[in-house]
């Protein structure tokens, strides 16, 4: 197939899943379900564009995405999932966190933003947080995008080069590559301790954006069962979006 078939059947796979993410919606606005969806990862993990694909053809006053950003003075002196409370949503919406209160477990643990007994201490809550949210009907997804440290260059520096992407640029990208052990660490503690089975974590190989996409709202699409929902259409890729577990990290299907 080449490029230009290729770039048809993703084009045309996108339309018939984003077809189906309406009728997914017409279902949860009926049903008044509460779905959170979290999406965590490096820096030019592909966050933004997944999350774009998503919401593109929602309604607008069922569906919001939250990206909060620098915590204020008052926020940080507030409990700290205070500031993401506000935001949950409602019966009948989709939200969806371009980062989240996972922060604390990713920059603000490499970058010194937060002390070690803010860290433990948040590892320790986080998962009774979610526990309470589950509780009382709130469905968490959790979606982790893993990339390469080689893409992860390409991108930044496409960042820097396209002057379309400059809103994208922030002093963390200068850190990004230098420090990418430590978020490696970071990442790998973080998804041993926060992956639980009200609200497990889900990863995904996203080198390849396109296929990346895709095949987070296929699995999306998994979650729930509704009326007109295609039955034979094709699963998530197995070798691409899997749920979380610690030997994805040494068998190497998480990027080291």
């Amino acid at each position: 197939m080449g490029k230009k078939e290729k770039h048809e059947a993703t084009r045309q796979a996108l339309h018939e899943l984003q077809v189906e993410l309406a009728g997914l919606q017409k279902h949860l606005i009926k049903s008044s379900k509460k779905v959170l969806v979290i999406f965590e990862g490096r820096d030019a993990s592909g966050k933004d564009g997944t999350i774009k694909r998503i919401v593109e053809h929602l309604s607008p006053r069922e569906t919001r995405v939250v990206a909060l950003g620098k915590p204020s003075d008052r926020d940080q002196k507030s409990w700290y999932f205070q500031r993401w409370v506000p935001h949950l949503p409602a019966g009948g919406e989709i939200v969806l966190f371009n980062r989240s209160w996972y922060n604390r477990a990713g920059v603000e643990r490499v970058m010194g933003f937060c002390s070690n007994e803010e860290y433990d201490e948040f590892l320790m809550t986080a998962p009774l947080f979610e526990q309470l949210l589950a509780h009382c009907g709130v469905t968490i997804l959790k979606y982790y995008l893993d990339i390469s440290r080689t893409e992860q260059k390409r991108r930044l520096k496409d960042r820097r080069d396209d002057p379309l992407k400059q809103w994208k640029l922030s002093p963390i990208d200068d850190t990004a590559t230098k420090h990418w052990d430590d978020y490696s660490v970071a990442r790998n503690e973080m998804l041993a301790r926060t992956h639980t089975p009200f609200a497990p974590w889900t990863v995904v190989r996203a080198d390849n954006k396109s296929e990346a996409r895709l095949n987070v709202i296929r699995d999306f699409l998994t979650r729930f069962d509704f009326d007109g929902k295609d039955r034979a259409r094709d699963l998530p890729d197995p070798n691409l979006v899997f749920l979380y577990d610690k030997a994805a990290v040494t068998n190497g299907l998480i990027s080291e």
